[in-house]
């Protein structure tokens, strides 16, 4: 109350200030020049006039006046004007344990019309709200139209609100119980070194509630578990509240008619990590001058190097090995060469224990050698379902090895991967296929120019 007085004060000052220089200043100097002529002529007015409070009332009476014809809009100061407030929050009265009404906006807009010094006021007048009565309504499959209230501040001015009306349909509400999962949020905020080993929920199932038709489409519940929690630094189990569930349709859209009982949960997490050390390996691409091949590889400086991977078990698991690639086109002339290379993560690889390396190259003439393998040293690969096959008998496949002196001189039949890719294959006897060497040592190459002969038969 004090704020509204203020603030009618400050108004009434201004509407003071505003009388005082455009009437009783310019009456008072009138009053004073009438005086200067009757001066000589009548004496008991030259009296009255010089009176110290009569101007002073004079000018209250003559405020008076003015202030009750602005009031009473005989006199208008401003013309009438109107204003949006928007956004005005909608609050809804009704059964909510036994109903669940649709259609009703969040917010509305209001016009307001009037003058501008009552518009001020209006707006100054603490937090707009509409209400919407829906106390002595029930449940209908026929929408009602509604309209919407909203208690006038200021009689003098006109409220208009947007939509001033809504169609809304009103259902009797159902509870179900529905079985909850989880979903971990902010996964990428987790420290790479952690992983989630297991997550146990405080329950299994809750309740929902909402008009038939809603329950319909709850695909699935969710809680939804945000990772980005400062407590979450290194392994071991913790206990998150608070956790919101979330219903979801068939799509993935959030239903936001329903309400679940317990509206949030706890769940345990226990987080651990999980590393594998493997070998850097090193590929080439492009190739060296004629008769040269690469003599040795040392990454930062070491014959072997290994870094740590960490990520989830089953994944990391899988991994042998971690590639880098050098480009060795045109190189053998120069002795050495050295490459700074970045190594990337594989997939399921949320860290690492080295992001770079430094790769040495030596280079050196190159020398070859023939490997003699039988068809007992080839392995198949995509075999289709069903078949088997069989290689030629005594049959010898000779395998040219190139590389440097040393290099090749450690080679044998036992440490050449040999196979023939049986892909698109079918039932057939005398089919020549291709040898191919498979090998991870970019110091050695392989050229196979005999084909084998292998029948294929069904599986009995």
């Amino acid at each position: 109350m004090s704020k509204i007085g203020k603030m009618i004060g400050s108004f009434l000052k201004a509407i003071y200030r505003l009388i005082d220089r455009g009437i009783v200043t310019p009456l008072s100097r009138v009053i004073y020049n009438v005086n200067n002529y009757l001066k000589n002529h009548n004496g008991g007015l030259d009296k009255l006039l010089n009176r110290p409070n009569v101007l002073l009332y004079t000018s209250l009476v003559l405020a008076v006046i003015v202030f009750l014809l602005i009031d009473s809009r005989v006199i208008t100061l401003v013309e009438s004007e109107a204003e949006v407030i928007t956004n005005i929050p909608v609050t809804v009265k009704y059964n909510e344990e036994a109903y669940v009404i649709e259609g009703i906006p969040d917010t509305v807009d209001m016009i307001l019309t009037g003058r501008k010094s009552d518009i001020y006021l209006a707006k100054q007048l603490g937090e707009h709200e509409v209400i919407l009565d829906l106390t002595d309504y029930s449940a209908s499959s026929t929408p009602y139209k509604v309209y919407l209230n909203y208690t006038k501040s200021i009689d003098s001015l006109s409220y208009k609100l947007d939509p001033s009306y809504v169609s809304i349909t009103i259902s009797n509400k159902i509870s179900e119980l529905s079985v909850i999962t989880y979903d971990l949020l902010n996964t990428d905020l987790l420290d790479d070194k952690l992983s989630v080993e297991s997550v146990e929920l405080s329950k299994t199932e809750v309740v929902v509630k909402g008009s038939r038709k809603v329950l319909d489409e709850i695909a699935t519940v969710k809680a939804l578990i945000d990772l980005n929690n400062e407590k979450l630094t290194e392994k071991g189990t913790y206990n998150i509240d608070n956790i919101p569930l979330v219903a979801y349709d068939s799509k993935g859209v959030i239903l936001k008619d329903v309400e679940i009982v317990p509206a949030s949960i706890t769940a345990t997490i226990k987080l651990n990590s999980h590393s594998a050390t493997v070998p850097l390996s090193v590929l080439t691409t492009g190739n060296l001058v004629t008769g040269k091949a690469i003599a040795s590889i040392l990454i930062n400086n070491n014959s072997t190097y290994s870094l740590d991977i960490y990520g989830e078990q089953e994944e990391i698991s899988e991994i042998t090995s971690v590639p880098v690639t050098i480009n060795v086109e045109g190189e053998g002339n120069k002795g050495t060469k050295n490459y700074n290379v970045t190594i990337s993560k594989p997939n399921g690889v949320r860290s690492m224990s080295a992001s770079s390396a430094t790769i040495s190259v030596t280079f050196g003439d190159e020398k070859q050698k023939t490997i003699e393998l039988s068809h007992r040293d080839i392995k198949y690969k995509n075999l289709p379902e069903g078949l088997d096959p069989t290689a030629s008998t005594g049959a010898v496949i000779p395998v040219q090895v190139k590389g440097v002196q040393s290099v090749i001189d450690s080679v044998s039949a036992a440490n050449i991967n040999a196979y023939i890719d049986l892909a698109g294959y079918t039932v057939g006897d005398n089919q020549e296929v291709e040898v191919k060497i498979e090998s991870s040592d970019p110091r050695l190459s392989f050229v196979v120019s005999t084909k084998i002969k292998i029948d294929i038969k069904n599986k009995e």
